[in-house]
């Protein structure tokens, strides 16, 4: 694992002598991952104070609307669908700019990483980190600085040196998609890595992204939430 790496982002208007517990909210998937989050971040000397749990994305944004939150730990997938907690991230950097948000992560995949900048992330986590280190991340965010360790600094930063101009959202474009490439669709929007898609169709994890980089073009999108994102708006026609 590489070194967690801390970049000067802005100043958070807090004193380092203030002593008020950092105020959050956290998200997850279901009650009992948001029970066991808060448990492990509120311990006798904590300095950390969970205000609000959320397990959708309305309940994430009835609870900012209902506290004054320092930190919103938001998790990747939420009761809404795979990926969904991404989709509250617009909002919450235009209607709540004073709390700062990390993205939990499942795993370190460069993409994910990427879209969680974009959308207004101070920070992400992975999963598969200690809690040590969450607490760490946390602090840091809340100090006003953005976390990210260096491998994932690097694919940020790759991907906005080579960053495409955005596309309009093609509303019809499934219809235009092969049966195979609807196949990989499904398979994404169900939450699966390149590598079970690959597994599942008798692909390689090559022939996969490719597939991708077709199915973004014609839909007019640019990333994997994008396309997970795209599948429950009704954008589109029911997936076979």
């Amino acid at each position: 694992m590489s070194a967690v790496s801390l970049v000067p982002f802005v100043d958070s208007g807090k004193t380092k002598g203030e002593a008020r517990p950092i105020d959050l909210l956290i998200s997850d998937d279901s009650s009992m991952h948001c029970e066991l989050l808060k448990n492990a971040l509120t311990h006798p000397r904590s300095p950390f104070n969970v205000l609000a749990s959320a397990v959708s994305q309305a309940e994430i944004l009835s609870h900012m609307h209902s506290h004054a939150l320092d930190v919103a730990l938001i998790s990747e997938s939420l009761q809404d669908g795979p990926l969904t907690g991404f989709s509250v991230l617009h909002q919450l950097k235009e209607s709540f700019p004073n709390t700062k948000v990390i993205v939990l992560l499942r795993s370190e995949s460069d993409e994910l990483v990427v879209d969680a900048f974009r959308g207004g992330a101070r920070g992400v986590f992975c999963r598969a980190e200690p809690l040590q280190t969450l607490c760490k991340c946390i602090q840091a965010v809340y100090e006003g600085q953005t976390w990210a360790n260096s491998r994932q600094l690097r694919s940020v930063l790759d991907a906005f040196t080579g960053a495409a101009p955005l596309h309009l959202v093609k509303s019809n474009g499934l219809r235009f998609l092969t049966k195979r490439e609807m196949e990989v669709v499904k398979l994404v929007v169900d939450g699966h890595t390149n590598r079970d898609v690959a597994q599942r169709l008798g692909l390689t994890e090559h022939t996969v992204s490719n597939y991708l980089f077709r199915i973004y073009e014609k839909l007019g999108i640019s990333s994997r939430v994008e396309l997970v994102l795209y599948s429950l708006k009704g954008h589109r026609e029911p997936l076979p």
